[in-house]
């Protein structure tokens, strides 16, 4: 398969994720056509506007958008960002079960409009709602996915650079497992260049010297675990870095790129796991994902994949998913 042609992304849920979505496709030229739909006619309409107004500065992306569903049309990606926030005092489940019901309302609407797109849920909790999304569209496992650990590998890598003293595109190291409190960093397949992170010593143009300690890998797994937490406490949402981030998936698959990327799937057999979808590096191209790539992981790490997996099966059960 090849790069499509007149690609169109389609964007559901004009809040403060999905227009960052837009905007990143827009300044990247990520699609011929990105379209932006919201049951909020007012909303979306002053988005789409104000996204148009930039249009000359960027390149030759069209932007529409609009509250009939009809603007999906023929999309061959559709990303999800509608849903409902998370209240005060509100649990997970909760949250899940609300974003399940809107779902199944959501989808099938979707489906009519764009039955051969790939599916990406950004919604949270993603990876529950992947499940859901899987099960009431009927779709491959592989045409629909999550934005899944790749905002928080990209949160590692940085980290992990800046400590370093070097680009983030050198360093190779994932989180993987739920997007939520049970992730955790592939320490065992780290690496910066070719080294191992254990044996990696600082650049002169590092601020630390020392290298790293298996203490200060678990603390900075902690800051990419609750960074979140930080931005939302002070500015209210994350929106920009997970822009960006589901602005990468998307060029993945319109591009048709056989790119690896932490994205999570329903899986079926991988590392013992079935029926529950979560983050491991996977191949990314114009299928979907075209495959789950076979990490080696060490027994700890197997242990807290499953520790991951069993989180997010009791929610599944609770929610009767």
């Amino acid at each position: 398969m090849a790069v499509i042609e007149n690609s169109k992304v389609a964007i559901v849920g004009a809040g403060s994720v999905g227009t960052a979505i837009a905007y990143a496709c827009l300044i990247r030229g990520s699609a011929r056509t990105i379209a932006l739909y919201d049951v909020n006619r007012p909303k979306v309409e002053a988005e789409v506007l104000d996204l148009q107004h930039g249009a000359l500065f960027t390149g030759s992306s069209q932007i529409i958008g609009g509250a009939d569903p009809e603007v999906v049309a023929g999309a061959h990606l559709v990303v999800i960002t509608a849903g409902a926030k998370q209240d005060p005092g509100q649990t997970r489940i909760d949250l899940a079960g609300t974003n399940v019901r809107i779902l199944e309302q959501m989808l099938p609407v979707l489906m009519e409009h764009a039955p051969n797109a790939v599916y990406v849920l950004v919604t949270n909790p993603c990876d529950v709602l992947t499940v859901a999304a899987q099960q009431i569209t009927g779709l491959p496992e592989e045409r629909v996915m999550a934005s899944g650990t790749v905002l928080d590998t990209s949160r590692l890598r940085q980290l992990l650079a800046t400590r370093a003293g070097v680009a983030p595109n050198s360093v190779h190291a994932d989180i993987v497992g739920e997007h939520g409190d049970t992730e955790f960093a592939l320490w065992s397949q780290a690496r910066i260049g070719p080294v191992p992170i254990l044996d990696w010593a600082p650049s002169p143009t590092a601020s630390d010297q020392s290298p790293f300690s298996h203490r200060e890998l678990d603390e900075i797994t902690d800051r990419v675990r609750n960074a979140a937490y930080a931005v939302i406490e002070g500015k209210g949402a994350t929106n920009y870095a997970i822009g960006v981030s589901a602005t990468r998936i998307i060029e993945a698959v319109l591009r048709d790129e056989n790119a690896v990327l932490p994205v999570s799937i329903v899986h079926r057999g991988h590392h013992g796991i079935d029926g529950v979808a979560l983050s491991l590096p996977s191949i990314v191209n114009a299928k979907g994902v075209s495959r789950v790539l076979d990490v080696r992981m060490s027994a700890h790490e197997e242990r807290q994949l499953h520790s991951s997996a069993d989180a997010l099966r009791k929610v599944q059960q609770d929610l009767a998913i």
